[in-house]
């Protein structure tokens, strides 16, 4: 039976016995186990059913770490680092030998973040390893926000949920690499690209890989609820199609003024786009309990924060 616990020397106790422990980050619950160990790696592929091709994230409390794990930093990655670090922000860099082909895909680079979550550093500074910590959920469903997602999906596959409250910003980290010394975002996240330029400059955006991922959050078919789901730019103009049908709908703002949808859940009253981030995978866990028949995701304004969310919101609805 999974348990939800505020413990944390339990939590280090079965990591030390190379078990799993979901534990939380300001991103979303991440699914843990010690990079060294080979079983608990294993598990976390075999428990989320994942596929073996899609490197995890390694998660640090301390930006010293690095030289133990990666044998370069570029310029651009220690201006990413000093400004977002902890957070937020993952870091595709060369790794050292020591540093398991099973974590990166058989890739000679590894993905890196320190997390902004005093919970999650609080038990990384208890460890005497690294954590590999990919979302909390079965692979390409929607990713966990809160401790009892978790318990929901994995009930005995797992011992512990590190309990850390729900989750601040909501959405994946975003992934940055590096080809010929050149910044790639791999994955859209948390940090909004116009954050990140302001940091590096102009930065490429290649987010898209069927067959083998730089990153986590790549494919297609991502974030998805179990129910049907499809995005549009227009409610008014697809809403009549399903007149007959049992209709949930996600909206960042505005008022619900469809009569025949039996469920609206709106991100932001006030229209904030960093408090429809940190609500969007509850809202969806929400929707996708209710039975529905369909659930419709009302595309977001294409700047800052939107980006992010339509990204997840195409992938959901894939």
């Amino acid at each position: 039976m999974t348990i939800i616990s505020h413990d944390i020397s339990k939590a280090i106790a079965l990591l030390n016995s190379e078990d799993l422990v979901a534990i939380p980050t300001e991103t979303v619950y991440g699914l843990a186990g010690n990079i060294y160990s080979e079983k608990a790696i294993r598990k976390i592929f075999e428990v989320k059913q994942r596929p073996l091709y899609n490197p995890l994230i390694v998660h640090i409390h301390a930006i010293e770490q690095l030289d133990a794990l990666v044998s370069h930093i570029p310029d651009k990655a220690k201006l990413l680092a000093k400004a977002f670090w902890p957070g937020p922000l993952t870091l595709i860099l060369k790794k050292k030998s020591v540093v398991p082909d099973l974590i990166t895909a058989g890739k000679d680079s590894v993905a890196i973040r320190i997390p902004n979550h005093p919970v999650a550093l609080k038990l990384l500074k208890g460890l005497e390893f690294p954590l590999a910590a990919p979302s909390a959920n079965p692979f390409n469903r929607i990713s966990p926000t809160k401790s009892n997602h978790v318990e929901g999906y994995f009930k005995n596959k797992i011992k512990m949920v590190l309990e850390g409250g729900a989750c601040k910003n909501g959405i994946e980290s975003s992934i940055i690499g590096f080809e010929a010394n050149n910044p790639i975002l791999y994955r859209l996240g948390s940090i909004s690209i116009e954050d990140i330029e302001k940091v590096i400059g102009k930065i490429q955006i290649k987010n898209k890989n069927e067959t083998a991922p730089d990153a986590p959050g790549m494919l297609e078919k991502h974030y998805s609820p179990t129910t049907k789901t499809i995005l549009v730019s227009n409610v008014e103009k697809v809403i009549g199609v399903y007149k007959n049908k049992s209709v949930g709908l996600l909206k960042f703002t505005g008022e619900s003024k469809y009569t025949n949808i039996q469920h609206v859940e709106i991100l932001s009253e006030t229209g904030n786009l960093e408090e429809a981030t940190a609500k969007l995978y509850s809202a969806l866990h929400k929707l996708d309990n209710l039975n529905l028949d369909i659930i419709i995701l009302e595309q977001f304004p294409d700047r800052g924060l939107g980006k992010s969310i339509n990204d997840r919101l195409e992938r959901a609805s894939q």
